[in-house]
């Protein structure tokens, strides 16, 4: 960090009367984890001093190689607003560093650095914008979450049937006093499900504001006594919560290198090569976009989740939809991922799927503009249509052999991943659920 940005936090710090600082980080599953310091240990922080146990963090490393380097992005300082101004608390997002100065290969933050170096090599930054979905629960007496929804509302209502407006509210100006630029906040599909857009922005800021906007929204939501839950499908029978992520590629010099104004559709080479690309690995990145048993629970016909694997201009059945706004808008919408994954590496799989069908020239099939949820299997078969894994264990199958996403990843990430994830379903698989219970007990 150079001397002036360590001064500028300084500074900052001082004049908030900020008396403890976060210093945050991202273990392999999108959880964050934080060392708390006193504001006397903010200078030694920025050099890159502080050192944690990486052997008590799930994934990263054995206990014989523990010590591992906090280095603050002083891009990220910011001092939460829910927290008391005398003695108020600001965080620094950090990158893991091994003892010899190298970059933890471990830390998801670095290993989208990686990706977005091989991007920026090729001639390209990315511009993410996701679209995070979320459900608020009421509590028990006890203040343990339920599956209460506190309203009946649909799709963009209004008090007084929308009862989580409030706190959307209060979660919308948090985030604002926090540096977010909000475009839209409205109710979802779902009775208690909502979604709060905040404007894209590079790839790394994005998955730094998605942590963010994670921590934020269930602080609100529990001030205002209710549970907020980026679970991907917590009731049978309604819609799940998506985490839809807009992404489109930028050259070094600004422009979107994805819009050609006299091309089919107003869409470049560079774009149809980045879908095609997206679609040959969308089976494998699945794994990591849609990390949890319960995603397959929303990847399921009928509930408009995307499962079908095509692309459309105009419609939101394939899994890949073409927004209609072109010039410096011009973006694809990849509708499969949902909030439980860690962003960092959910980003970086995208854009290494996007990267090769760029590298190697690959063609998308014909865009499908027909409703694909209408369609029979018998249709989709002779479009040549197919289908996003069925649960986390095919999932799991198709990444361990495609070796593009594997390479996004890392030896030491997908290792722990692939490990982390088999227990996951070896653990769901053996366990007998109320369904079994129902179906079988008097029949059998």
């Amino acid at each position: 960090m150079n001397e002036q940005a360590k001064q500028e936090i300084l500074e900052k710090a001082r004049e908030a009367g900020v008396k403890f600082v976060r210093l945050q980080f991202i273990d392999i599953m999108g959880v964050p984890k934080n060392v708390a310091i006193t504001i006397e240990q903010l200078e030694k922080a920025l050099d890159g001093e502080i050192m944690f146990d990486g052997s008590s963090i799930h994934g990263f490393v054995r206990i014989e190689e523990s010590d591992m380097y906090l280095r603050p992005d002083p891009s990220t300082f910011v001092i939460f607003p829910w927290r008391p101004r005398d003695g108020a608390v600001a965080r620094l997002i950090c990158d893991i560093y091994k003892p010899d100065g190298t970059p933890f290969e471990g830390c998801p933050r670095n290993n989208l650095k990686r990706i977005l170096k091989e991007a920026e090599e090729m001639g390209y930054k990315m511009a993410v914008g996701p679209e995070l979905e979320f459900f608020l629960f009421q509590v028990d007496e006890e203040g343990r979450p339920t599956l209460n929804t506190h309203d009946k509302a649909g799709y963009f209502d209004l008090s007084p049937v929308d009862l989580g407006e409030n706190a959307r509210r209060d979660m919308v100006l948090t985030l604002e006093e926090m540096g977010f630029e909000i475009e839209a906040s409205h109710h979802e599909v779902a009775e208690g499900q909502h979604e709060i857009d905040f404007k894209y922005s590079d790839a790394l800021d994005v998955a730094d504001k998605i942590i963010t906007f994670k921590v934020v929204v269930r602080t609100i939501a529990q001030r205002h006594g209710l549970h907020a839950t980026f679970m991907p499908k917590p009731i049978f029978g309604i819609n799940g919560s998506g985490m839809h992520s807009n992404q489109s590629l930028m050259t070094l010099d600004g422009k979107n290198a994805f819009y050609d104004p006299n091309a089919p559709d107003q869409l470049s080479d560079v774009a149809r090569h980045y879908i095609a690309g997206v679609l040959k690995h969308a089976r494998a990145l699945t794994a990591v976009t849609n990390p949890t048993v319960n995603s397959y629970k929303r990847l399921v016909p009928g509930y408009e989740a995307p499962v079908n694997l095509a692309w459309s201009s105009a419609n939101r059945s394939a899994v890949i939809r073409i927004p209609a706004k072109r010039g410096m808008s011009t973006r694809i919408e990849l509708r499969s991922p949902d909030p439980s994954c860690n962003p960092y590496l959910a980003i970086a799989v995208m854009l290494k799927a996007g990267l090769d069908g760029i590298k190697n020239k690959l063609q998308p099939p014909e865009a499908c503009n027909r409703n694909i949820y209408k369609m029979s299997d018998e249709e989709k078969a002779k479009l040549g249509i197919g289908s996003l894994p069925g649960c986390l264990a095919e999932a799991l199958d198709e990444l361990e052999k495609d070796d593009v996403i594997k390479e996004a990843l890392g030896d030491h990430i997908f290792e722990k991943l692939m490990e982390a994830k088999r227990q996951e379903w070896d653990d769901y698989r053996v366990r007998v659920t109320e369904w079994e219970i129902e179906n079988y007990l008097s029949t059998f």
